[in-house]
């Protein structure tokens, strides 16, 4: 399964011809600026006391708690995440042909 969601993704991403290394440290660099624009798109959405508390959750590890709290607090965190995502493929795509 993993190997079928890299090969997904070096597609989308548009370097599934690249060597299997050079795929999989461009999806581990993608992953992290994609977790990174995720996690703000829905800080945003948060209050400032609601930021403490999420930041204090993800902080502590506890994925279950954090599921919990973003389901409660950001109710479209699953559509947030999903549409940040699909803006930071089509910027990296657009990089890539700069």
């Amino acid at each position: 399964m993993q190997d079928d969601l890299m090969k997904s993704i070096a597609t989308n991403l548009g370097i599934a011809d690249l060597s299997l290394e050079a795929q999989q440290k461009i999806v581990a660099q993608f992953g992290e600026v994609a977790l990174k624009a995720a996690t703000v798109a829905m800080l945003e959405k948060l209050t400032e006391e609601k930021r403490d508390e999420f930041t204090a959750l993800a902080t502590a590890g506890d994925a279950a708690a954090l599921q919990t709290f973003l389901d409660r607090e950001v109710p479209d965190h699953d559509a947030i995440a999903k549409a940040t995502i699909a803006k930071e493929v089509y910027r990296f795509k657009e990089s890539q042909t700069s």
